[in-house]
């Protein structure tokens, strides 16, 4: 992998704090590499092996959820900085929708479409460098049979400005069933449009099927896609956890910092902005500030953040990938600084148990389908 690697980068992956010597630069991006490279896994029983943790893409173009509802040059210029300083940081799995910051979703511009134009003007600068791209259909009422996932599939290229996307996922279940969706996913991967396939917001049972119908045409079923965050453990609880870890299917975790809520940048008075104030109210960030408290000081301890040690709490669960959304570069190295150290097992459970005493949030009604 030809990358070229900062000293912020570096000390994203340092368990100090302490600012590494210029003498000493060009070290310290080999340990980055190399931290990033043994740091990959696969994904579930395919052959594509990803970064432990990922970026998701969902605010970049959006509007209708994120940004405050508007979009401007500076915006995207922070995306952009995100995305180079994620590889810069040796992160090197990006996933997007076609639904993110697209028309559909009341988006000023898709967020596939920006992920193809930052991904491309990044490979004229470095032709070797490696890039993951993860995108979803969107399973609209509309939309039958397995020809439906080809077309939108075709689509999804078209905006990325590629001829093979390294995951293709089903973003939420089929009202109308969902065979003809998993067959269109099989059909993906023989033509070779795809290297791994896999599907989001699925239930044990959704999952247990999709599953054993790819199986039965040789395809392996890669990755389940859930909200799963310290204080939202539902895929602990309702079996999909176990069923992923029983099957081989990497659990991807989004919204893994429960939007912002675990970050430690949000108190009782001062809440998320637009429609995640809705969810983590005053009451709520009462409620759950000792934890935050002791997330604080555990990082204190490793010379890590709260965004740290909660990301690095989740790739403690093993099988797990991470995929915080990044809008800026302070964001990605930060993120970067989830991996290459671990909490010790107590630690672990310690705040497991923490956050047990708190009502949990409320999660996506997809997962109900």
């Amino acid at each position: 992998m030809a990358l070229q690697f900062s000293n912020a980068c570096f000390s994203a992956f340092s368990r100090s704090r302490v600012p590494a010597v210029r003498a000493v630069a060009s070290e310290n991006a080999s340990a980055a590499v190399k931290t990033a490279e043994e740091e990959k896994v696969k994904l579930g029983g395919s052959d594509l092996k990803v970064t432990r943790l990922g970026i998701g893409a969902w605010s970049w173009g959006d509007t209708s959820y994120w940004n405050n509802f508007d979009w401007d040059d500076r915006k995207l210029k922070a995306a952009k900085t995100a995305f180079d300083t994620s590889i810069d940081c040796g992160i090197t799995l990006f996933d997007t929708a076609e639904v993110y910051g697209s028309p559909m979703a009341l988006g000023a511009i898709s967020s596939e479409t920006l992920l193809g134009r930052f991904t491309k003007e990044r490979k004229q600068r470095d032709p070797n460098v490696e890039v993951a791209i993860a995108t979803k259909f969107a399973a609209l009422p509309w939309r039958l049979g397995r020809q439906s996932v080809i077309s939108a599939l075709k689509g999804s290229l078209a905006r990325l400005e590629l001829s093979c996307v390294d995951l293709y996922q089903l973003h939420w279940p089929g009202i109308w069933g969902n065979q003809g969706y998993i067959d269109g996913l099989g059909d993906a991967v023989e033509q070779g449009l795809v290297k791994a396939v896999g599907v989001s917001n699925y239930s044990e049972k959704r999952l247990r099927e999709a599953y054993n119908q790819l199986k039965k045409r040789g395809i392996p079923l890669a990755s389940n896609q859930v909200n799963y965050s310290l204080i939202y453990r539902l895929p602990e609880e309702n079996g999909v956890k176990a069923a992923c870890d029983e099957l081989g299917i990497t659990l991807i975790a989004y919204s893994p910092l429960a939007q912002g809520a675990l970050t430690g940048k949000y108190t009782p008075n001062n809440t998320p902005s637009g429609p995640r104030g809705r969810i983590y109210t005053p009451e709520f960030m009462t409620r759950l500030q000792p934890l935050i408290n002791r997330i604080k000081e555990i990082g204190e301890g490793y010379g890590k953040t709260p965004t740290q040690v909660v990301l690095n709490w989740l790739v403690a669960q093993e099988n797990v990938v991470p995929i915080p959304g990044a809008r800026d570069g302070i964001q990605a190295e930060e993120f970067a600084g989830a991996v290459g150290w671990r909490l010790t097992n107590d630690e672990v459970e310690e705040l497991r148990s923490m956050a047990s005493e708190i009502k949990p949030v409320i999660g996506f009604p997809v997962e109900k389908l």
